[in-house]
Order: C-alpha cells, then structure tokens, then sequence
C-alpha cells in the first residue's frame, strides 16, 4: 500500500504525496528515463509525487516543491536535497478532499482503497515584507477513477471466468448475446471477452 499511497497532510508541514503514470515531458522525467552504463534503457513513468513547502534559500519564506521518486526505489538524495521548486513566496499550502459520506470538504484522506472524487487545493502568495494581504488561488481537480466491482475482482471457480454481476442488456451469467456481449454465455459487461 505503500507504492500506491494517496496522502494528504495538514498543519505545520503540508504535504501531497500520491503515485501517477507520467508523461515524457513532466518536469525532470529526464532523469528517470534514461539508459543505463550497460545500455538497457529504463522506463520510470510510473513514479511518487510528493508536494510540500519547504523554507526558501534566504530562511525568510516558503516555496512549494515537487519530489519524485520510482515508486519501487528510493528517492535520490540529490532530489531530497534538490527537490524541483514550483512556486515562491507561498505563505499557505493547503489541500482538502471532498467526503462523500460527510458531504463537505476534510483536510485528511484516511481510505485506502480509493483516491477521492475530488481534492481542492488552496495556495497563498505574498511577499514576507509586504503588508498587502496574501494572493489566494483555490483549483479543484477531479480524478477520473473508478474502483473495479468485487465481482470482476473475484472469478467464479467453476472452469470458466463468469462474472455474476448483472449489467443493462445482460443476463448475468444465463447466457444469450445481448447488446453488451455478442458471444453470449456470460455478462453484460463489454470488458469480459
């Protein structure tokens, strides 16, 4: 659970820490997809992102930064100690997900089979020395996600992976082709054959 953790933390120290399949352009994935003194290329596009706010180079403010590591190794001590800096001068870092059980917004996320349908991120600029008040912009971000039905996750130890869920059109596992399963004999899913 570790590889795959979606952590949210709050407070003091705030931190997004959440596992992702990268593309070849997010910043630094140079470093990660690269070939090695032996010639074998490696392929780290599924990697750890962690977001937290660390004091600046001067002691006197806050910069949000990115660390990223393959999610089955450690993470380098050049980018513990070099981490990418995303943002200057961030005087607030703050990350809630929406509970749907509650039907409001929790600074924490505590499932472990599931990311939330959505996390709001806050994040406050302002210069230490100025008496303006701090520039706050709020995104949200819905993640396109489902989790898997138990009865995909479980197959039916009878010969034959048969799926005992119904779907629109389907006959469960009766048999018959219907608009979801041309071939019949099983669900109406269009992901079984």
């Amino acid at each position: 659970i570790d590889y795959y953790l979606f952590d949210v933390e709050d407070g003091e120290q705030p931190l997004l820490k959440f596992t992702a399949y990268l593309p070849d352009d997010f910043p630094r994935s140079g470093e990660f997809l690269t070939d090695t003194p032996g010639g074998v290329a490696m392929d780290y596009h599924m990697r750890m992102l962690t977001y937290s706010l660390q004091t600046d180079e001067n002691g006197r403010g806050k910069d949000l930064v990115v660390r990223q590591n393959p999610i089955l190794m450690n993470m380098t001590t050049e980018e513990q100690n070099t981490p990418l800096i995303l943002a200057r001068n961030v005087t607030d870092f703050l990350v809630e997900c929406w509970d749907t059980n509650s039907m409001q917004w929790d600074a924490g996320w505590d499932a472990t089979n599931m990311l939330p349908p959505l996390v709001r991120v806050t994040l406050a600029f302002g210069s230490p020395d100025s008496a303006q008040p701090p520039q706050v912009i709020t995104r949200e971000i819905s993640f396109p996600s489902a989790t898997m039905p138990t009865a995909v996750q479980t197959p039916n130890f009878n010969g034959s992976y048969q799926p005992s869920f119904n779907l629109p059109g389907g006959q469960g596992g009766q048999g018959g082709p219907n608009s979801y399963n041309p071939y019949g004999g099983g669900s109406g899913s269009p992901f079984v054959h």
